[in-house]
């Protein structure tokens, strides 16, 4: 019977969580921007903290909702300029059934950005049943969840360059 070989005896990619030099676009949704400004700062705090120049490498993009987030983010990962993408939104559940196409379009629209380039686009969208829910994921009791997409984009911007440099990835597609 063949035992399966440990990870330690394969190439193993992790990326790192260093950020100085990388790029980083940024699309925030301006729906509910009592949430989503926070969501924002806690995504520019990762980038700082961990040694990106954000006044230099972040753009910010705004859209109008959660919905649009996709679109703008496929055309900045296409662009070429930026290690990833960290898409920002905040959908909170009201007495329509809006909530689920809103929070399935996003999810399916930014998951289709990153794998259709190649670029990594960082879901940090909060779905929550209350605003009070949504305020804790933005600074309050449950930490700040753009601060954990920030940090996400690093190292998957880290980890895809680590790949695209050993032959292990595919380059952006940029058109």
């Amino acid at each position: 019977m063949d035992v399966p070989a440990s990870p330690l005896q394969c190439k193993t990619y992790v990326g790192d969580l260093k950020a100085e030099g990388m790029k980083f676009g940024v699309v925030c949704g301006r729906f509910n921007d009592l949430v989503t400004d926070r969501l924002l700062d806690g995504c520019l705090s990762a980038f700082e903290r961990h040694g990106c120049d954000i006044s230099t490498n972040v753009e910010v993009a705004w859209v109008p909702g959660s919905f649009e987030l996709p679109v703008v983010a496929k055309s900045m990962a296409q662009s070429g300029k930026f290690d990833a993408v960290v898409c920002i939104g905040a959908v909170v559940r009201g007495a329509t059934t809006h909530y689920d196409e809103v929070c399935s379009a996003a999810t399916s629209g930014i998951l289709q950005a990153g794998t259709a380039t190649g670029v990594p686009c960082v879901f940090g969208v909060i779905t929550t049943e209350t605003m009070e829910q949504a305020q804790d994921r933005a600074g309050g009791k449950v930490g700040n969840k753009g601060f954990e997409a920030g940090t996400t984009a690093i190292e998957m911007g880290n980890l895809m360059k680590e790949l695209r440099e050993n032959g292990s990835a595919a380059k952006p597609t940029l058109d």
